[in-house]
């Protein structure tokens, strides 16, 4: 039996790792493989989904929208998502998910923030800003700021969730933070290590309980100028497990050994970018 992880690139993912110690500690007899797949190749890699020995796979990009439209069936959350992450493979039939969606919100559920009262600030309306935005709506948020470069597309987002307003990632940002109790990084801003996608500065606005919340599973320079400011922080490690958790949940229909795939994914993370991430 074969599993594996669909996008291009992949050579740097942390999935094989803690999905392999998953499987090896509850004794399922799969492989969790890399499966680098150029966007002209993707038609071929549906078909190969359908083989009987694939269990599923999971989709990372550039692959999320795409995927969602090859599918034989999307479940709720995916459609409402316009976005697969995960895919099962049912006799044949592939089922597309979203476990994006709960990954995003373990780490916020775990720490027992009000979400439905929070005031939250989403940076980005990319593909991972829109699972962001899915979740908060799921979980009753009332105060949601979501800022991009390209206003338009933030509006775009705003109004098809029907939920908080668009604002766009300049100095009027800065009159919405000092009543902010979430920030949220869901652009790719900071991966490499050298640019933020706000002006580190303006944490200085930030009420001292705030949570800065970056989707990259690295350390970045927003996380680490926050935490110059004793702000609290959350990295994307959590999420990642999380989210793979709940696909190894859904292929299996067990519930997996999460601090196990979490050990293994804290041990893979600093022998490949040092200790801090």
């Amino acid at each position: 039996m074969r599993l594996g992880l669909i996008g291009y690139p992949v050579e740097h993912s942390l999935s094989p790792i803690f999905q392999q110690a998953a499987l090896d500690a509850i004794g399922i007899p799969a492989r969790y493989e890399l499966w680098p797949t150029p966007p002209d190749r993707l038609a071929d890699r549906i078909i190969m989904l359908r083989s009987p020995d694939i269990i599923g796979a999971n989709v990372t990009v550039p692959h999320k929208e795409a995927v969602a439209r090859a599918v034989d069936r999307l479940a709720p959350r995916a459609q409402r998502a316009g976005a697969v992450n995960t895919i099962l493979n049912r006799d044949s039939q592939l089922i597309g998910e979203n476990t994006d969606i709960p990954g995003f919100l373990f780490p916020l559920v775990r720490r027992s923030l009000p979400i439905a009262d929070a005031r939250i600030v989403v940076l980005g309306a990319g593909g991972a800003a829109r699972a962001v935005i899915v979740a908060l709506a799921e979980h009753g948020c009332r105060s949601l700021v979501v800022a991009n470069r390209t206003l338009q597309r933030a509006e775009a987002l705003v109004s098809e969730f029907g939920i908080g307003r668009a604002l766009p990632l300049a100095p009027v940002l800065t009159d919405v933070l000092p009543a902010t109790d979430l920030l949220v990084n869901a652009t790719s801003i900071g991966w490499d290590g050298a640019a933020s996608p706000i002006p580190v500065e303006w944490l200085d606005l930030l009420p001292a309980h705030a949570l800065v919340y970056d989707l990259t599973y690295r350390e970045t320079p927003l996380l680490i100028a926050a935490r110059a400011r004793n702000l609290p922080t959350l990295d994307g490690l959590e999420m990642l497990v999380a989210q793979g958790a709940e696909s190894f949940r859904l292929w299996f229909g067990v519930d997996p050994p999460f601090e196990i795939m979490f050990q293994a994914a804290q041990e893979a993370r600093a022998q490949r970018f040092g200790t801090n991430g």
